[in-house]
């Protein structure tokens, strides 16, 4: 992404800014990510709670938590700055592998093995291909 400042150097034929620009992380590239964190915690997060309620007969209550939670994903998806339903959306799925596995481990004493670890690992690097190498 580039800065007013980078867009001026350009102007003046400074080839680097665009080189620096990329090298470091833009604020608009850690809010993306932020909002990836925030839509895994509420989509896992909600269908947990439904999870709990229908297979391990917890209250019903949390069947209506999850579907808040799950609505809350839905509209945290619409601040990513990509105007791209479809782009977001595949890209969140790798963050939603890798929540999904940290869910387990933190909630159901799940131990990843080196397979788990390496499909996330594979599905995270295409994540950041779909979301952040477009041009």
């Amino acid at each position: 992404m580039l800065t007013a400042a980078n867009h001026a150097a350009l102007a003046k034929g400074d080839a680097r800014a665009t080189t620096a620009s990329r090298a470091t992380p833009t604020p608009m590239t850690a809010r993306s990510l932020a909002l990836f964190v925030a839509a895994a915690i509420a989509e896992i997060g909600g269908a947990y709670l439904i999870w709990l309620a229908q297979r391990e007969h917890k209250s019903p209550w949390l069947i209506l938590l999850g579907g808040l939670a799950l609505a809350g994903y839905g509209v945290i998806a619409t601040f990513q700055p990509s105007n791209q339903f479809g782009r977001v959306l595949a890209a969140y799925g790798g963050v939603f592998v890798v929540g999904s596995l940290l869910w387990a481990v933190a909630f159901d004493g799940f131990h990843p093995e080196r397979h788990d670890i390496v499909g996330a690992a594979i599905c995270l690097v295409g994540t950041g291909v779909i979301i952040y190498a477009h041009g």
